[in-house]
């Protein structure tokens, strides 16, 4: 049964995680590399708790109680004891890898290991460890607290009762799971993205502004955003390194990344993150 969770790397994504696992009464025990980065990630929590009750979601007890489960470290060795361990890290196969092998030196061979990524494969973070079956795909989506999906990814040696406790688990956290093979995208970003990249390209081709190609998709087929309003919030760095992944892996000219998006990338155009993008997020509404 998971009691302790373990994160690694608690930036928005990690932070998110431990907010919805702490909020559920998990212990949770964070690591970063350095504690001021630990207490970036509770700040990202108080303040989505701050919102949260604001809105009537939540109240100062829920969110005492967050807080109260959420411990940090910046040392590994202080999740030997986890239940289940969340890596949350640099989406860089390298990072992950070397993450995973030093846990698995030191975890309980019980322990399951999981990875957030939205795109590498699971299968070989799983290979530099002693317990492929004991590893999982738990991929939630940005922001973690708001967002209801969570992909559980399995691969071909991950066991039926590690994938049913990791499912458990995302499920226990307030998330609609679906099931993922390990493959490049799963199933939200198989589809998601080329769907980002051909917007681009219309635009790029000058089938129509930025605003009607987001209008037409917003009141002509019921999106909440339009796809390049969405590409500014999600990252456009992050689509162009998802892309590539998936065109290296399929290649499959519908995943190749249109040339007007690596170009705002390599000049700096990230998108909300940075405050420009397709649109001018630099001054607050």
């Amino acid at each position: 049964m998971t009691k302790t969770v373990g994160i690694v790397g608690f930036g928005q994504m990690g932070s998110g995680i431990g907010q919805v696992a702490a909020g559920a009464g998990y212990r949770v025990i964070a690591r970063e590399v350095k504690d001021e980065y630990f207490q970036k990630g509770l700040g990202y929590i108080t303040r989505s708790l701050d919102k949260a009750i604001e809105r009537g979601k939540a109240d100062q007890e829920h969110k005492d109680k967050v807080l109260e489960n959420i411990t940090g470290t910046t040392s590994l060795d202080d999740l030997i004891h986890c239940d289940l361990i969340c890596e949350a890290v640099l989406e860089n196969i390298d990072v992950k890898k070397e993450v995973f092998k030093e846990l698995d030196g030191l975890c309980r061979q019980e322990t399951i290991f999981a990875s957030n990524t939205s795109s590498l494969s699971i299968s070989d973070m799983a290979a530099v460890t002693h317990r492929p079956g004991r590893f999982v795909g738990l991929h939630f989506f940005n922001p973690v607290p708001i967002m209801k999906l969570c992909e559980v990814v399995r691969t071909i040696d991950t066991s039926d009762e590690t994938f049913d406790k990791a499912f458990a688990f995302a499920e226990s956290v307030g998330k609609t799971c679906v099931t993922a093979k390990d493959s490049p995208g799963f199933v939200a970003n198989v589809l998601l993205v080329p769907y980002l990249l051909d917007a681009i390209r219309q635009l790029e081709r000058g089938l129509a502004s930025r605003e009607d190609i987001d209008n037409a998709m917003v009141f002509g087929c019921g999106h909440p955003m339009g796809p390049l309003t969405l590409t500014d919030f999600i990252g456009l760095d992050t689509i162009l390194y998802i892309a590539d992944i998936m065109f290296e892996e399929f290649k499959d000219a519908h995943y190749s990344a249109p040339p007007l998006l690596r170009r705002m990338v390599n000049a700096g155009y990230m998108g909300k993150k940075t405050g420009r993008g397709f649109y001018d997020h630099s001054k607050k509404k």
